[in-house]
C-alpha cells in the first residue's frame, strides 16, 4: 500500500511539474484570450457565456478557463484553476479592451463620432433590405448546394461555418446563417482587420497626406538602420523587422495581443533582421505599428478615432463595425474589427469597384491595384495587407482573386474577373474547411 501511495505521489509531482513547465507560462495568455473573447462576444453580439464557451472558446487550452460576466459592471473575467485572472472591459463606442491590473477604469475616454448612412437604398449601397434580383446566367440550384455544403449538418462540428454572403454584379444573390446567427450578428474578422487598416492609409494617400514610399515617420528609428524602412515595406510585411507569429505557442504575436498595453510599440521596438524588401514575414505587430503611425498623423486622439470611421467604415455604411482598442487608445488594426457579414461584404465591394462607392471615389484606382500587386518575395500570396491568389493557393479560383483573411477561416474574397464577392465567417480554416472546394462550387454556379 505504501508503495502504491508513493507511486501516486510521484505521478502527482510529475503532473504538477509538467503543468508548471508547459502550461503555467501560458496562463496569462489563456485567461487573456478567454476574457477578451467572452466580453466581446457578449457585449458586442449579445451571445451567452455558454454559447461563447462552446464555440469561440472551444480551443485546446482556452477551454481550461473559468469565465464570469458582470453585466452591471460591463466586464468579463477569466482564470485557469483560479490562477492568473484577467479582465476585459466593455466601453460603449469602443468595444472591449483586455486590461492589466494598473489600468485606470475610472479615467474618462473619447469615443469615435459615427455617422449612420441613411439613403433609403437597398443593400449593399444602403441599409434597407436588398431587392430580389435573378440573373439568367446563374444556376441557383448549384449555388444553393455549394453554400449548403459549407455548413455542418445538425449536431456536427467539422466545417463550423457561421455565415456566407455572396454578391454578384453589386447584388446580393445568396446568404445563409448557422443556427443562432442572423444578418444582424456581429462577427470578429480577426486578421481581416488588417485590410481595414490598409484602406485608412489608402485614403490618406489619396488626400496627399502621407507618402508611403518615403521612410516611415518614426522618430525612434532615426539613429539606426531602421530609418530606411518605408511605409510601403510595412504595408507589404516586408520591413525586415524581427517578428514571430505562431499561435500554437508563446510568441511575439500572442504576447502582444494578450499582454501588451501599447501593441504598436511591440513591433516598433524590434531590431532589424533582414534588409527591407528582401524577406516577407507575416506580422500582426507590423499592422499594429501601422495603426500607431496613423495615430501619430493626427493632432488629437479624437481626430484619430473619427478618421477610421469617417474615411471608410461609415462612408460605405459599415455601421455595425466596431474596431477595438488596446490600453493605450490605439486601434488594434491587426485583429479586432467586428461587423455583420453583410457589412464585411460591403468592404469587399469597395475594392471590387476599384475604390468607388456608389459614384464616390473613396480610394484611388491605383491604390486598389497596389493592394492586389504581389509583395516581393511572397511568391504571389500577399499584397498590401491583403492576401492574393496570384500564386494559385486556391487552384479552382481565378488568379486575380484577392482577399481579406482572418484566424479560423474568416474570408472576404474579391474576384474582379467574375464581378463577385464571397464572404465566409466561421470557426475552422484549412484543412478542416475546404476553401478551394467552397469557392469552386460558388464560382461554377455562374454559367459562362
Amino acid at each position: 500500500m505504501k508503495k502504491i501511495l508513493k507511486l501516486l505521489a510521484l505521478v502527482l509531482v510529475l503532473i504538477i511539474l509538467y503543468f508548471g513547465f508547459t502550461t503555467y507560462p501560458k496562463l496569462d495568455l489563456i485567461s487573456g484570450f478567454s476574457a477578451k473573447s467572452i466580453a466581446s462576444g457578449h457585449f458586442l453580439d449579445h451571445r451567452s457565456k455558454e454559447l461563447i464557451e462552446k464555440t469561440d472558446n472551444d480551443i485546446k487550452l482556452i477551454d481550461l478557463a473559468t469565465n464570469t460576466i458582470d453585466d452591471a459592471g460591463k466586464f468579463a473575467t477569466s482564470a485557469v484553476y483560479g490562477l492568473k485572472e484577467r479582465k476585459a472591459i466593455y466601453r460603449e463606442g469602443l468595444g472591449v479592451t483586455l486590461i492589466n491590473d494598473g489600468f485606470d477604469i475610472s479615467k474618462p475616454y473619447l469615443v469615435p463620432k459615427r455617422t449612420i448612412l441613411v439613403n433609403n437604398l437597398p443593400f449593399p449601397y444602403g441599409n434597407n433590405e436588398p431587392k430580389d434580383t435573378v440573373f439568367s446566367n446563374i444556376d441557383y440550384s448549384k449555388l444553393k448546394k455549394a453554400i449548403d455544403n459549407a455548413f455542418d449538418k445538425s449536431g456536427r462540428k467539422l466545417k463550423r461555418t457561421r455565415a456566407v454572403v455572396v454578391l454578384y454584379k453589386n447584388k446580393l444573390i445568396a446568404e445563409k446563417y448557422d443556427t443562432g446567427f442572423t444578418k444582424d450578428s456581429k462577427i470578429l474578422g480577426w486578421s481581416m482587420t488588417k485590410s481595414i487598416t490598409s484602406s485608412a492609409f489608402g485614403v490618406l494617400a489619396k488626400q496627399g497626406k502621407i507618402a508611403i514610399y518615403k521612410p516611415a515617420p518614426i522618430a525612434e528609428w532615426q539613429n539606426d538602420e531602421r530609418k530606411k524602412i518605408t511605409i510601403n515595406d510595412l504595408l507589404h510585411m516586408n520591413s525586415g523587422l524581427e517578428w514571430e507569429e505562431n499561435y500554437s505557442t508563446i510568441c511575439d504575436a500572442t504576447k502582444m495581443l494578450f499582454l501588451a498595453e501599447d501593441m504598436g510599440k511591440v513591433q516598433l521596438d524590434k531590431p532589424v533582421q533582414f534588409k527591407p524588401n528582401t524577406h516577407w514575414n507575416y506580422s500582426s505587430g507590423t499592422t499594429n505599428l501601422l495603426s500607431l503611425i496613423l495615430k501619430r498623423q493626427f493632432k488629437t486622439q479624437q481626430e484619430y478615432l473619427d478618421f477610421w470611421y469617417s474615411a471608410v467604415i461609415d462612408k460605405i455604411g459599415m455601421n455595425s463595425m466596431i474596431v477595438e482598442q488596446d490600453m493605450s487608445g490605439t486601434f488594434v488594426g491587426s485583429s479586432y474589427a467586428w461587423a455583420t457579414p453583410r457589412d464585411w461584404s460591403k468592404f469587399g465591394l469597395l475594392y471590387l469597384n476599384k475604390g468607388n462607392w456608389n459614384g464616390e471615389q473613396i480610394l484611388d484606382e491605383s491604390w486598389v491595384k497596389y493592394t492586389a500587386t504581389p509583395t516581393n518575395t511572397s511568391e504571389g500570396k500577399y499584397g498590401a495587407q491583403f492576401w492574393l491568389n496570384a500564386g494559385g493557393k486556391f487552384p479552382d479560383a481565378p488568379r486575380d482573386m484577392f482577399y481579406c483573411s482572418g484566424y479560423q477561416g474568416q474570408m472576404v474574397a474579391i474576384i474582379p474577373s467574375m464581378d463577385m464577392i464571397i464572404v465566409r465567417m466561421g470557426l475552422t480554416e484549412d484543412p478542416g474547411f475546404d476553401f478551394n472546394g467552397f469557392l469552386k462550387g460558388i464560382i461554377r454556379s455562374v454559367k459562362n
